[in-house]
């Protein structure tokens, strides 16, 4: 089967054959249709991922969209290694694979569930978001920040405050749900005044996507607004900025803040399941938006390198024949 192969560590992924899947017990064999381009795909096909293995070769893709061997259609998450969602087949715990909304198109589930689950796991599971909270996404110019801001506004946040450095992109969000937007700025004093204003009325929940210098900025913003802060959750999720902040230890000592993080591992895989479950639900009714850059898998060398950060790339397969 044609597939998307990583051969060595280091290289990037080619297109070439490779071996058929054979499912084993409790298997689903899916033939896929559409797998979209993560961030956690590329990390992972890199070897720079937490989660990613080391058995060479093995083909790209953590998820995506196809039909079983009966016909019925599928999201499917986390196939067995060495085998990925960028090839003509795969194989996947039967309990890993969703039953599409008839209504939704296989391009556009395959596209938001990857980043739609990033913010939704991070308000329901780890910040137990409440009905009428404050939310701050930073980093809300890119796929799952765009998402994460119609998210939260789906699950009855009060207010919704978004970051970014794309200014245009950013005035945008005004029509996705953002109340108040707050441009990433390189005046390291002009942001932290942006942040505090926001802080001293009151933040219940961030989300990150940055990490780096706005989150550093962000909480030491936070530390200073006001004596008497409401309790901030604060949520990793990304770290496109950077991957290590300098934290003075008097923000924690100052500032009631939870700490902590939302991917694989701070989450069980079966939750992570379901919750993309009721993101792809909840994507028609809801009118969840995403931008959408769709292309054959025989041209995945060409477009494997490229990213602009406001179409999500998705590779098409034929699908199988009834």
């Amino acid at each position: 089967m044609k597939a998307a192969i990583v051969q060595e560590m280091g290289q990037a992924p080619v297109y070439g054959d490779f071996a058929e899947p054979v499912p084993c017990a409790d298997e689903h064999r899916v033939w896929v249709t559409a797998a979209a381009v993560s961030h956690v795909a590329r990390r992972k096909a890199a070897g720079m991922h937490y989660s990613a293995a080391n058995r060479l070769p093995f083909v790209v893709g953590i998820d995506g969209v196809g039909r079983l061997d009966d016909g019925r259609r599928v999201y499917f998450a986390m196939p067995r290694a060495p085998y990925g969602a960028m090839a003509e087949q795969t194989v996947v715990p039967s309990a890993q694979c969703l039953l599409l909304p008839d209504d939704l198109d296989d391009v556009t589930a395959a596209a938001i569930a990857n980043p739609g689950l990033s913010s939704w796991a991070a308000y329901t599971e780890r910040a137990r978001l409440k009905p009428g909270e404050t939310v701050l996404v930073n980093g809300a110019t890119g796929t799952a920040g765009r998402l994460a801001v119609q998210i939260a506004k789906h699950l009855g946040a009060g207010k919704i405050i978004a970051t970014g450095r794309n200014t245009d992109a950013l005035r945008s969000l005004t029509t996705l749900g953002a109340d108040v937007t707050i441009p990433l700025v390189e005046n390291r004093t002009e942001l932290e005044d942006s942040f505090k204003k926001e802080f001293a009325e009151r933040v219940d929940v961030v989300i990150d996507y940055l990490w780096g210098p706005s989150a550093e900025c962000l909480l030491i913003a936070a530390a200073r607004a006001q004596a008497d802060a409401a309790p901030i959750r604060f949520v990793q999720v990304g770290s496109v900025s950077g991957a290590d902040i300098t934290l003075p230890a008097a923000v924690l000592r100052s500032l009631p803040i939870e700490l902590m993080g939302s991917g694989i591992g701070s989450v069980a895989r079966d939750r992570l399941v379901k919750i993309i479950d009721e993101v792809l639900r909840a994507t028609v009714p809801s009118g969840f938006r995403i931008a959408v850059a769709p292309l054959p898998l025989s041209e995945f060398e060409r477009a494997w390198p490229n990213d602009d950060g406001a179409n999500r790339t998705v590779f098409t397969v034929d699908a199988p024949r009834s």
